[in-house]
Formats: C-alpha cells, structure tokens, sequence
C-alpha cells in the first residue's frame, strides 16, 4: 500500500470516510466545508505507516525525537518515529496547559521535529513549541499529514513539512455562509472535549 501522489495520499483519507464535506465547526472555532477526520485513517496502521513513511523521506536527517499534540498529534508522532527510527513523545494538557507528562524526557541537546495530523491555524503546534521551547533541545521543525491552512498558519516559525497540502474553505462564524444558510453544524472535533 504504497501512495505516491498527494492526490493518492488524500485517496486513503477519502477511502477511510475520513474527508468528509458539510458544515464544520472545527478546533479553531472557524466553520469549514470540509473536514479531515484523521483517526479514521489512522486507525488503519498500513495506511498510518504509507502516509508517515512518505513524509519521514522529506524530512532533515539526524532527528531523534517526535513530539506530537494530543490528541491529533499522538498516532502520527509515533508512527513518524517509527519511520525515522527515533523516539515518540506526546505533550497533553494539564491545568490547561500542553506539558511532557507520564515521565517523558527528551535528553539535552535532543533533535526533536513536532508532528500533527492536520494544520488549520498551528495552535496545537504552538502549544507542543510552548510546552518544549524552554528545555536544551534543538526543535528542527514541524509537519503535518495535511495543511489545510493554505501558509496561513502560525508555526512558531518552525520550518513546516507537510504530506498534503488541501485547499479548504474556512470562515469565521460571523462571515460563514453555510450558517446564513441554515445548514446545520457539526463539531467533530476533539480539542475541549
């Protein structure tokens, strides 16, 4: 099961049910049209391992551990690190705030790249930077499956590595057109729950 294109790569989010279209409410608060509902493929491990080993070849040599948001972020940090052959980590919130928890450690000097599943405005990513940003680590970058953020989003200044990258409609609910059309809105998301 090996995709080659991004096209192919969005071909296992569709054949999972994981692309799904109607009217969002994502984790940033904005409405969508569209939402990738990664778990859905992910819970696929052929497929995890095809879309992770594809952008582990993109990525620069040397990194020794991957750090993952949770919840988005925790299937495809793992998965990444096994394709690099490094450690997985997850950060997770505690009193509100992104934290290494469950006795993580990342040793000084530690090359460590941030992974999410999918990017809308970098939040999880900035919460994973905050959350590491102060230890003797050097953070060489970030990357997600799919940047649906169009480079609109705020990576902390990382260099970004995306698999995908996916034109989206997203709009504040004030402005959202779907809402003035009385579509109903789902929030399938999980950031708060």
């Amino acid at each position: 099961m090996e995709a080659q294109s991004p096209e192919a790569f969005l071909d296992l989010y569709r054949e999972s049910g994981a692309l799904l279209e109607g009217h969002f409410q994502l984790s940033s608060g904005l409405h969508s049209n569209r939402y990738l509902q990664s778990a859905l493929v992910l819970q696929d491990p052929r497929k995890a391992e095809t879309l992770c080993r594809a952008l582990a070849q993109r990525l620069p040599a040397g990194i020794q551990y991957v750090v993952g948001p949770a919840l988005g972020g925790v299937v495809v940090a793992y998965e990444l690190a096994r394709a690099l052959g490094a450690y997985g980590q997850f950060t997770e919130r505690k009193e509100g705030t992104m934290q290494l928890r469950r006795g993580f450690r990342l040793p000084a000097g530690a090359r460590v790249f941030i992974m999410d599943d999918i990017l809308t405005t970098g939040t999880s990513i900035r919460e994973c930077h905050d959350a590491l940003k102060d230890m003797d680590i050097d953070i060489v970058g970030c990357g997600c499956l799919v940047d649906r953020s169009d480079g609109q989003a705020d990576v902390a200044g990382l260099p970004l590595y995306a698999l995908v990258g996916l034109e989206v409609q997203a709009w504040d609910p004030a402005d959202c057109p779907l809402c003035a059309e009385g579509l109903p809105l789902e929030k399938p998301g999980s950031r708060g729950a």
